[in-house]
C-alpha cells in the first residue's frame, strides 16, 4: 500500500508541486484548502503524514494541530509544518504544541520528500518495539503507544512517546542532546539541538506531578538528561 500524505494548504501552486513531486515518488495525495475540511476528512480517512500550512482562511494551523492532539484517533499522526512562518518563536510554539517537522517556504520539494520519510522510518521504527516499560507509577507499551501515570492516561504525540521510550528504557543512563536526535530522530533528522529541549519539556508537562521540578526526566547539568526509574526531585534548567 503507497504512504498517504494528506496537505491542507490554501495556495494552489504549493498544493500542485506538492502533488506532482510526491505522486512522482509513490505517494498518494490529498489535498484541502482549509483546515476544518482537511479534519473532518482525517477523522474519516487514515494518513501517514499531514502537511500543515499555518496561515489558513478558517483557522490556522497551530490551532488544527491542538485538536489533532487532542484527539485519541489522530493524536500519533505525523504533523509537518509547511509555512512563510519562519522566526525561531513560530518554530518553537509549532514543536511545542505537537509538530514533528517545521519547513518553511520556499521550500526545495525533494528535501521535503526526505523529511516526509524520515517521520515515517521513524514511525517504523516505533512499532517494530514489543516491549512494556513500567516504573513509578509510569507505564509504556510500545505496542499501543499507550501512557498512563498512575493509572491515569497520557496523550503524546509519536515522537514524544519514542523520546520518552528511549529514555525510560536505558534508565539512569545520561544522554546528550546530539545523541538523542541521533536515536530517536535519526542521523537523517532535519532539526536542532533546540528541540530536544522543547519535546523534554513538553513531556515533563505532560507526566511529571510538578513540571519545574522534575522526577522522571532529570538533567544532569552540563551533560544532558536522564530518566530515573526511582525518581527524585531535581532542578530542571541545564
Amino acid at each position: 500500500m503507497r504512504p498517504r500524505v494528506v496537505i491542507i494548504e490554501d495556495e494552489k501552486d504549493i498544493v500542485e508541486l506538492v502533488r506532482y513531486n510526491f505522486r512522482k515518488e509513490g505517494f498518494e495525495v490529498e489535498s484541502f484548502g482549509r483546515g476544518r475540511e482537511g479534519l473532518d476528512y482525517l477523522r474519516r480517512n487514515p494518513a501517514d503524514v499531514l502537511l500543515l500550512d499555518i496561515l489558513l482562511p478558517d483557522e490556522d494551523g497551530f490551532g488544527i494541530c491542538k485538536r489533532l492532539r487532542a484527539d485519541d484517533r489522530l493524536r500519533a499522526l505525523p504533523v509537518i509544518f509547511l509555512t512563510a512562518k519562519g522566526e525561531e518563536m513560530d518554530r518553537v510554539l509549532g514543536l511545542e504544541i505537537g509538530g514533528d517537522d517545521y519547513v518553511v517556504k520556499p521550500f526545495s520539494p525533494r528535501e521535503l520528500v526526505a523529511r516526509v520519510r524520515a517521520v515515517l522510518r521513524r514511525q517504523e521504527r516505533v512499532a517494530e518495539k514489543r516491549e512494556v516499560v513500567e516504573a513509578a507509577g509510569l507505564r509504556l507499551d510500545s505496542r499501543t503507544q499507550e501512557v498512563t501515570v498512575r493509572g491515569r492516561p497520557v496523550q503524546l504525540s509519536t515522537l514524544e512517546f519514542k523520546l520518552l521510550y528511549y529514555l525510560a528504557s536505558h534508565p539512569r543512563h545520561v544522554f546528550n542532546r546530539d545523541r538523542l536526535l541521533d536515536e530517536v530522530w535519526g542521523r537523517d533528522r532535519f532539526v536542532t539541538p533546540r528541540t530536544v529541549d522543547v519535546h523534554i519539556r513538553r513531556l515533563r508537562e505532560k507526566i511529571e506531578a510538578v513540571p519545574h521540578r522534575p522526577q522522571f526526566l532529570q538533567t544532569v547539568r552540563g551533560s544532558g538528561y536522564r530518566f530515573s526509574p526511582e525518581p527524585k526531585e531535581v532542578g530542571e534548567s541545564l
